[in-house]
């Protein structure tokens, strides 16, 4: 039996089309996903959106178009950005899905089962940004500092979630479960002050799932949009859950953090393994967010660039803090790394070779230079960037080496065997980049007629005899 890897990304609001965030998050764990399935793992990817936020009604609302129109066609440009990007997902979750609704109900049953929910009446300040309650010291200047807006004051009859009762059992939770360092750190800190109550249902609202025997409310949204992790993996649930990595942005760290392993252990659920909580891009010092109109629209990308070239330009920013993003940063990226160094390696390398790979042996002073232990720890601990950072690293070492031994002046098995380390090294490159670049290396290994790629195949030495492909080159300048 192969080991099995659950792996999700957050769902996204549908109240407005995408922008590069989004796209960043789901590159991010579909190169984890891809990684996972070249070591034979099997893999559920699991992505989606949330249809049922009240935001979303909001923005129907302005639009003067109906929810349901609205959200449907919102929701179609999140499916065409995952499409447009080869995101290798299994499954799509819309969470208006009847299917989810029902897993929703049964989820809050078990919870009220156990005692842990209550009714009382609520007073506070709203974020409909967020979605959700804020106490004053959430507040910055009397404002949400996700949102940048003064919160709602609210009173309300509610149900309450005792999440209270749950102090104890995440701080023993939190240090294994949260990572990095300082998005853990901080989260311990704020349970450590005490938890408040939650507040888990909307009276009156008009969208969203009604709460069990009792249609006078909805349930939360967030309570409703946690549980898509479990609602998606639909007959697969007992295969599949529980995750392994929850992939998130660090806006929405306290609900996944605190919040959702709470929910699971009231309803008697197993624990996801790890939190992956991703910096943010920003465009001109600025967060890149809907709320605030500072974004980049990544189909309009795609509609200028391809979607590896989309991809490798994000995944070359930073996992775990923020990073500066925008169209000269990818230009920059595209033909200083993709075009100049891995295009220029594999069109010089078969140019050389001319037609076919000759037979010899790998330099064992160009395989010494590949770190491949620290590659692999960095892709097994979620840290792509510094992986990517590596793989480059030896594809200069690559370029350096055609530079230094000059293949063109040599003959014979000299030359047969410099051109040998070369070919071996880009089959050993391109196993290495293909949850990255998925069609890049493709082409590569069409070209060279390499074999499927697996980390099995992480060995120099087995490049296989054979014919070269004509090909286009793989990046031009732009």
């Amino acid at each position: 039996m192969a080991k099995k890897f659950y792996i999700t990304t957050a769902i996204d609001y549908v109240n407005a089309s995408p922008h590069v965030g989004h796209a960043f998050e789901k590159i991010l764990a579909d190169s984890i996903a891809r990684w996972h399935r070249l070591k034979s793992e099997d893999v559920f990817f699991l992505t989606g959106v949330d249809e049922n936020a009240q935001k979303n009604v909001q923005a129907a609302e302005k639009a003067r178009v109906p929810v349901k129109e609205f959200i449907d066609k919102n929701s179609s440009l999140f499916l065409e950005l995952c499409k447009k990007l080869n995101i290798s997902y299994d499954d799509f979750i819309r969470t208006t899905a009847k299917e989810h609704g029902v897993v929703v109900q049964k989820i809050v049953k078990k919870i009220i089962e156990n005692n842990d929910i209550y009714q009382a009446e609520y007073k506070g300040y709203y974020c409909v940004g967020c979605e959700a309650y804020k106490t004053e010291k959430d507040l910055v200047n009397g404002k949400c500092p996700e949102h940048d807006k003064e919160p709602e004051f609210r009173k309300e009859r509610a149900y309450f979630f005792k999440l209270s009762k749950y102090q104890k059992d995440l701080l023993k939770i939190i240090p294994k479960y949260v990572t990095p360092e300082p998005r853990k750190n901080e989260i311990i800190a704020r349970v450590k002050e005490g938890l408040d109550d939650l507040c888990i249902s909307r009276e009156g609202a008009l969208w969203g799932i009604d709460f069990p025997d009792d249609k006078k409310f909805k349930i939360y949204v967030w309570v409703d949009a946690l549980i898509n992790y479990i609602s998606g993996l639909k007959d697969n649930e007992k295969k599949y859950w529980p995750a392994d990595v929850h992939v998130i942005g660090k806006g929405i760290n306290w609900f996944h953090s605190v919040i959702w392993p709470a929910l699971l252990l009231s309803a008697g659920y197993k624990l996801p393994s790890k939190l992956l909580v991703h910096g943010y891009l920003n465009l001109g010092g600025r967060k890149i967010s809907k709320s605030s109109g500072n974004v980049i629209d990544p189909l309009e990308l795609l509609k200028k660039y391809s979607a590896d070239t989309v991809r490798y330009s994000l995944l070359r920013c930073s996992v775990f803090e923020d990073s500066d993003y925008d169209e000269e940063i990818l230009k920059e990226r595209h033909n200083n790394e993709l075009a100049n160094k891995l295009g220029n390696l594999v069109s010089r390398t078969a140019g050389l070779c001319k037609e076919s790979i000759p037979k010899g042996k790998t330099d064992s002073d160009l395989e010494d230079k590949l770190k491949l232990k620290e590659i692999i720890n960095h892709l097994d601990n979620f840290e792509t960037d510094r992986a990517l950072s590596e793989i480059f690293a030896f594809i200069d070492k690559c370029n350096q080496y055609v530079a230094e031994k000059e293949p063109w002046k040599l003959k014979g098995e000299e030359k047969d065997n410099i051109l040998y380390t070369l070919v071996d090294s880009i089959r050993i490159i391109s196993i290495l980049l293909s949850p990255f670049l998925p069609e890049t290396c493709n082409n590569i290994d069409k070209q060279f007629g390499f074999d499927k790629p697996t980390v099995k195949g992480l060995k120099f030495n087995q490049t296989k005899e054979g014919k070269i492909k004509k090909s286009e080159i793989l990046f031009k300048k732009i």
